[in-house]
């Protein structure tokens, strides 16, 4: 175990890997053990999550971290948009601490208010007490998909239309009230974690405003904010991934990366 240095990596709601970008490869160069895992719901269809509950991330998780915490002089936490709300539950629940490892939060939805959010998004409460609405409601992944960069959204788009099983392109809406009931425990939970904490959020996150990054920052007993200012929500593949990239690793204690030239984003489309 001596010296080993590992990273759960969890992914967002409806995605894969993917909502990660180049982070597992990246920390792997700087010799950081990455794990990931795919949460119940994922990687399959859509409608296999409107029977999913929030435990079941959440439990799935812990007992990732749990078997392999041992393991690890320093076992680290990240997790990306939801992810990020399962990492800060995690991290209370198994009182992750400067000694075990390190959180990462990646544009953490405490509050779901950016600037795309549909008017509708306050009445969500009301759906979930009609019968069936929430169940057969599709929230669809829609342009800009969370990317400013529009090379990288031509990417995503085309992989949209290939059918390629990176992200769903909608998902129920009663999954979402597994959301807002992460955000709930995260938010309860924000002032007992005591591991270091990185924030890192776009300023313009359509999804999801600073006022998430702001309420950890205060929040939390040690919390640092990383605020991006040329990225939407998808972060880890936007135009500011490097410097996420490098803040991470300088949260670790890691040198940072030199990284190639993104030139041949354009044609990865057709790949």
């Amino acid at each position: 175990m001596s010296g080993r240095i590992g990273a759960i990596l969890i992914h967002g709601l409806g995605g894969t890997q993917y909502d990660l970008g180049s982070l597992h490869k990246i920390l792997q160069r700087g010799g950081v053990e990455t794990h990931a895992i795919t949460l119940a719901g994922h990687g399959t269809r859509p409608e296999d999550l409107v029977r999913v509950r929030a435990e079941q991330w959440v439990d799935a998780v812990e007992a990732q971290y749990r078997a392999l915490q041992p393991q690890y002089e320093q076992l680290h936490i990240m997790g990306m948009c939801m992810g990020s709300l399962v990492a800060l539950v995690l991290a209370e629940r198994v009182r992750h601490t400067a000694a075990t490892g390190r959180l990462v939060t990646l544009a953490p939805p405490i509050y779901i208010d950016g600037w795309s959010t549909p008017w509708y998004s306050s009445l969500r409460g009301l759906f979930y007490r009609i019968p069936g609405v929430a169940t057969r409601m599709k929230v669809e992944e829609g342009e800009p998909f969370g990317i400013k960069n529009t090379l990288v959204r031509a990417v995503v788009k085309a992989k949209f239309e290939r059918g390629d099983n990176f992200h769903y392109r909608w998902v129920p809406l009663i999954c979402v009230r597994q959301v807002d009931r992460l955000r709930a425990w995260a938010m309860a939970g924000a002032r007992n974690i005591q591991a270091p904490t990185l924030v890192v959020h776009a300023r313009e996150d359509e999804l999801t405003s600073l006022r998430s990054a702001d309420f950890l920052q205060a929040r939390m007993p040690d919390a640092r904010v990383v605020v991006l200012e040329n990225s939407y929500h998808m972060i880890c593949v936007d135009n500011d991934r490097d410097l996420v990239a490098n803040s991470i690793l300088d949260f670790f204690g890691l040198p940072p990366q030199e990284f190639r030239s993104r030139r041949r984003e354009r044609g990865a489309a057709d790949a």
